[in-house]
């Protein structure tokens, strides 16, 4: 091999052992991440203690592709008059005074090329826990799954040859609040049980 040769190689190396040496975990894996937020919201208290359920705050997960983060405001539903001499309650309030986001560091994050879309997953009954494992005990909330191809795919596969059904939903669907404000009568819910197929070729989730 050439000393040129040797030298490409010598450099590809360095550049791979840069790369990897900012990475807390195996690649493309944050299994363990655990970051401090900027307001020291305890799940353990607010989903464990008193039991608030998970989509108060993260609104968006039954019919959304995100979960989304609750705004400040809907912290003050409570807390405008709930431990509001609380030092961290108090950086809410100043934040929603001063009409200003809270920058929430983020815990779980897919690939850019992978798709995901939460409201088939909640409304296919698949439980929050199922991906971010028991967050009402959570303190800090941590990653605690891989979260990897191999590992969705195997939740998938398993899905499908036990032949589970998706819950039969019990709240209006959409359209039945507007059938209801106008005096029409309201559908009658599903009753027939939904047979879940979760797919696993390319395209369900490299779009």
């Amino acid at each position: 091999m050439s000393r040129a040769s040797f030298r490409v190689l010598g450099y590809a190396g360095a550049f791979a052992a840069l790369s990897l040496s900012g990475c807390n975990g195996p690649v493309n894996n944050q299994q363990g991440h655990m970051p401090a937020q900027p307001v020291a919201f305890s799940h353990a208290v607010h989903a464990g203690q008193y039991g608030l359920d998970c989509q108060y705050c993260h609104v968006g997960a039954e019919s959304s592709r995100h979960a989304g983060v609750p705004s400040t405001s809907v912290c003050l539903n409570c807390h405008s008059q709930v431990k509001t001499d609380s030092p961290e309650i108090q950086k809410v309030i100043a934040a929603v005074a001063a009409k200003a986001s809270i920058e929430w560091v983020r815990v779980h994050r897919l690939p850019d090329h992978a798709y995901f879309n939460h409201a088939s997953h909640v409304t296919a009954g698949v439980a929050c826990q199922t991906c971010h494992g028991k967050v009402e005990e959570m303190v800090r909330v941590e990653q605690v799954e891989p979260m990897t191809m191999g590992w969705c795919l195997d939740c998938h596969r398993k899905t499908l040859a036990r032949e589970e059904t998706a819950p039969v939903p019990s709240t209006p669907r959409k359209g039945e609040l507007l059938a209801l404000t106008s005096g029409s009568p309201l559908p009658e819910p599903s009753k027939t049980p939904r047979i879940l197929r979760p797919p696993s070729d390319c395209s369900s989730c490299h779009r």
